[in-house]
């Protein structure tokens, strides 16, 4: 819903009709994170908005495909509803694809995040603890990190 609605409200900002898909989305995505716990994407833009500044929504638009992309193995049922969700085949780089169409942020490095920093982040994420399809390591975080600081398309492991 929201994937449609953006790109409604970047052709027309005034459009209500796209407005009020993305309300409704955004209302839905709150309502989800309001019910379920913290996953890997989550706790990244936590670490990386709270310890090294970054802006909340702009991290969440850049890491998001990533974080997809690096969970993928241990969740293929999840990433082949929301392929279809999207009408792709490959959800990771749909989404990184429509936030480079609508003018967004595709790479940390775009949001002031160091290189030298990656490593740092990937350890304060790796030592939390909660729910993750795949095992979250300190170098898994760390390649999900080098791959979104780049900003290139996300790849699968």
């Amino acid at each position: 819903m929201m994937a449609g609605a953006l790109p409604g409200i970047a052709a027309d900002p005034g459009s209500p009709g796209a407005r009020g898909r993305a309300l409704y989305a955004a209302w839905l995505c709150g309502t989800c994170l309001g019910a379920t716990a913290m996953g890997l994407h989550h706790k990244l833009c936590h670490v990386l908005g709270g310890g090294f500044g970054l802006p909340h929504a702009q991290t969440h638009t850049v890491v998001l495909p990533y974080a997809l992309a690096h969970n993928a193995p241990a969740a293929p049922e999840a990433l082949a509803a929301l392929a279809r969700a999207l009408g792709t085949d490959d959800a990771p780089r749909a989404l990184h694809d429509l936030a480079a169409r609508l003018g967004a942020p595709t790479s940390l490095a775009e949001l002031g995040l160091k290189e030298s920093d990656l490593a740092q982040a990937a350890e304060q994420v790796a030592a939390q603890s909660f729910p993750n399809p795949r095992e979250v390591t300190a170098d898994g975080v760390l390649g999900l990190l080098r791959a979104a600081h780049a900003g290139g398309p996300p790849a699968r492991d």
